[in-house]
């Protein structure tokens, strides 16, 4: 058998992309996800329950995932992924675990800050007063939108708020 006029398959082989693979993780990732959360109630939409924005996104999460799969012949073979940046995406993803099991202990606007000072600061190199004032700005923004303005509580720091 002949290579199809996009070059996807040869013989009965298919070629594996990078976004066979993002699309799958996504599509799975969520679908376990949405399994899981069948506590939160729907509602309806006249009166949204908690579940409704996370199921709804993660449907949609799903669905893009599915979407990237069918459309991944665009996408460079698997086989080409340069691996010279492993080691930053794994600081970034060893740093996010570390402030996410923390989250709960020392609360939202300390653990985000301090996340996101070591990654401007420690690991993208940026000015330690540029990456201070963005840290401390966003996390004391989000807190204040998300706490304040749209009444969803967030862990508090110990000693402060």
């Amino acid at each position: 058998m002949t290579a199809s006029p996009d070059g996807e398959h040869v013989g009965r082989r298919m070629i594996l992309r990078r976004d066979h693979i993002a699309g799958g993780a996504f599509a799975v990732a969520s679908a376990l996800v949405l399994i899981m959360s069948g506590d939160l109630p729907f509602g309806t939409l006249a009166s949204p329950g908690a579940g409704m924005m996370p199921k709804l996104l993660l449907v949609l999460l799903i669905g893009f995932g599915a979407i990237l799969i069918v459309r991944a012949g665009g996408s460079p073979p698997l086989a080409e992924i340069e691996w010279n940046d492993i080691r930053h995406a794994a600081t970034v993803i060893g740093l996010s675990a570390v402030a996410t099991a923390v989250y709960t202990i020392i609360g939202f606007v300390l653990s985000m800050s301090l996340l996101m000072f070591v990654l401007l600061y420690f690991v993208e190199r940026r000015m330690l007063w540029r990456a201070a004032v963005v840290s401390v700005g966003v996390t004391v923004g989000s807190y204040l939108l998300f706490n304040t303005l749209l009444k969803s509580p967030l862990p508090p720091m110990p000693f402060w708020f």
